[in-house]
């Protein structure tokens, strides 16, 4: 149905230097949502980046505050993965310039932290889900962007890497970086500071990942069949 409004939100603010997971069930509007904080989805109202109105920013500019890493996204096969990465250096590269020294620092040091390195001259079409997945990663990284939007960021990871990434995000934040991730994992997302529980593309709870509020609002857009237990410090999700 045209005009037909996928997510309703009236208000919403994430906070700057926080690590947000956005949770909840198949269909509950998470893509929707991080696409139009994005400013790749029209809105209906006002979506403010660093407290500017996205319309305000120029193009180039907005690209080096926010780096984007979508679902499932199409790469030009027969490109190496030392390109690929290099494409998250274009917002700070004059036009059809070389890349300079600070670019290509800024792409190894992203490629050694997601563990592809090693790899970079291969072309994408060569590589399995999960390498090809750390590729994206490091060229999201490497924009070096002050917010990063990541929509299902541990898609083909197997858990080694998927610490990584954990780890990666911590640090991110702890340099004053904010990251927004969709996660279906929900025993990492509540390694995040916050979450954000939808559900028929509406929020239905904002609050810390430690929060018993939060744990019940997850149990309750799941329909009571999860668990939520802390094991060694940490929170663990399971089938009830």
């Amino acid at each position: 149905m045209s005009g037909r409004i996928i997510v309703d939100v009236e208000a919403l603010a994430l906070p700057a230097g926080r690590w947000t997971a956005v949770v909840g069930p198949n269909g509950a509007g998470k893509t929707t949502l991080l696409k139009a904080l994005a400013h790749l989805l029209p809105v209906q109202g006002s979506v403010q980046l660093c407290g500017r109105p996205m319309e305000d920013w120029p193009a180039k500019a907005r690209a080096r505050a926010l780096a984007w890493l979508g679902q499932g996204e199409p790469g030009a096969d027969d490109l190496l993965a030392h390109d690929v990465a290099m494409l998250g250096r274009l917002p700070h590269q004059p036009w059809l310039a070389a890349p300079s020294a600070a670019d290509h620092f800024a792409v190894e040091r992203a490629m050694r932290k997601t563990q592809c390195w090693d790899w970079r001259d291969r072309p994408l079409g060569r590589l399995s889900g999960g390498e090809r997945q750390r590729v994206l990663l490091a060229r999201a990284f490497a924009v070096e962007a002050e917010v990063l939007l990541m929509d299902e960021p541990l898609a083909n990871l197997d858990a080694p890497h998927q610490a990584d990434w954990l780890l990666v995000v911590r640090e991110l934040v702890a340099a004053g970086r904010t990251v927004v991730s969709v996660l279906h994992e929900l025993g990492m997302a509540l390694h995040a500071d916050e979450l954000l529980v939808l559900q028929r593309g509406r929020i239905a709870h904002q609050g810390a990942s430690a929060n018993p509020d939060t744990h019940a609002a997850l149990r309750d857009v799941f329909d009571h069949r999860i668990e939520i237990h802390e094991v060694a410090g940490q929170w663990v999700v399971v089938p009830r």
